[in-house]
């Protein structure tokens, strides 16, 4: 994931054929996480963009596909009025994610795959994008995910053609360890899920925290589908934490009240949340969640994000009850588009070739319009998108982010648009 010259990016608008890299080694095989040979050179499309969403309609993280799914099409509807891509309207193709069990998103990829998928924008977990990237980017084509946060993606042998528009947990965790020990936690117990997800995240926070001179009670692993969350919750409970990270899902909302019934309510340790469990649709008696906090990756609102969201609520057909991730769906979709339109191409690898480019480096735009127009006219493009300035690394993925501190009021919701305060850092 090499950025290119503009030489080659003028080439590339103009419709070249036969795409070749720059330079980047001698090696002729795909390094993990790195771009294809730079000697290689990609068949022609078949001159559309087809785009397949492979995100969580059912399963844990269903809360989540309303803003997801309505960024995509928001981004495809706004795409085609402006043109579409290489003079054709994009085609989006939806399937379902699910969740680890059962196995939907493996039928899923099969499916878009033979629908000729040039990119697929999912998963929105990162146990099951890992389920399915060798897959995906053994056939060639481009995943891209809105969503995944763990470490384990950034060096992934993924051929070049994986990318994600969220950060690295890498920044979540140290931020999150960070708060607890700015609050005072000094016997924090950590639960999450046995997934990339969790453990990624469980490691990051524990070494904040231990790294800023607090201690770990406990690092509770658990597997997704535990059925017996009452004895998680009274081994968590045998050592007397005075807070709890609560790395989970949807199946948050099984251990919490097991957490209450051995005593350990929100007010004798408080809850920390993260973006997989910082929801707005908790079903608890009022007050249950008010003081708890949260981490969850995204820059304070700005005027255009802000205009962003009744775009969002538009696409949805109705106002949505939370927007996470809705504006790194958008921005999924945007980047392929005008990679694809550097590219002079709709094939996926020379697609890929163009992505990180298109995210740094050259003239700063905000629109596919604006965008477009600049790439038509053979200038370099550094689009800064919804969701932030994205400045993709080689690896592919934000080389910087921010990430929001939020709090729970009495009525077990949280103010998106009201953090406590934002966390910028590097994750070079």
């Amino acid at each position: 994931m090499i950025r290119p010259t503009p030489v080659w990016r003028a080439l590339a608008v103009l419709g070249a054929a036969a795409l070749v890299l720059t330079a980047c080694g001698g090696d002729d095989e795909p390094s993990p996480g790195g771009a294809p040979s730079p000697t290689a050179s990609f068949p022609a499309g078949d001159g559309t963009l087809t785009l397949g969403t492979l995100l969580p309609q059912t399963g844990d993280l269903a809360f989540l596909n309303p803003p997801m799914i309505a960024g995509v099409k928001l981004a495809v509807g706004e795409i085609n009025a402006a043109g579409g891509v290489l003079g054709k309207s994009i085609t989006e193709i939806d399937t379902d994610s699910g969740d680890d069990a059962p196995d939907l998103a493996n039928p899923s990829v099969d499916q878009l795959l033979e629908q000729n998928a040039d990119a697929i924008i999912g998963a929105a977990a990162s146990g099951v994008s890992l389920n399915v990237i060798d897959k995906i980017t053994g056939a060639k084509r481009i995943q891209l995910s809105p969503s995944n946060t763990s470490p384990a993606f950034t060096t992934y042998n993924d051929n070049g053609l994986y990318f994600r528009t969220a950060p690295s947990d890498a920044l979540q965790g140290r931020v999150l360890g960070n708060l607890l020990n700015e609050d005072g936690r000094q016997n924090v117990a950590i639960i999450a899920r046995q997934d990339a997800y969790g453990t990624g995240l469980a490691d990051a926070t524990e070494a904040a925290i231990t790294g800023g001179g607090g201690a770990v009670a406990i690092k509770k692993i658990y597997a997704p589908d535990a059925a017996d969350f009452a004895s998680i919750a009274a081994e968590v409970a045998g050592t007397n934490p005075d807070a709890i990270a609560l790395i989970t899902f949807e199946e948050g909302t099984q251990l919490i009240p097991e957490l209450i019934e051995a005593g350990l309510t929100n007010e004798a340790a408080p809850y920390y949340f993260v973006d997989g469990n910082l929801s707005n649709t908790y079903d608890f008696p009022a007050g249950t969640l008010e003081g708890a906090k949260g981490t969850r990756p995204g820059a304070k609102l700005s005027a255009e994000q802000e205009a962003f969201r009744p775009k969002l609520d538009e696409a949805n057909g109705g106002k949505l009850d939370d927007y996470s991730y809705g504006a790194e769906s958008y921005d999924s979709v945007i980047i392929i588009a005008l990679a694809a339109e550097a590219a002079g191409s709709d094939n996926s690898e020379a697609i890929a070739s163009q992505l990180v480019a298109v995210t740094k480096g050259g003239t700063k735009c905000t629109s596919y319009q604006q965008c477009v127009d600049l790439v038509k006219a053979g200038t370099d493009i550094d689009y800064d998108g919804i969701s932030g300035p994205l400045e993709f690394s080689d690896q592919g993925e934000p080389s910087k982010a921010t990430i929001g501190i939020f709090q729970y009021g009495a009525d077990n919701r949280y103010a998106e648009d009201a953090a406590l305060s934002y966390v910028e850092g590097s994750l070079e």
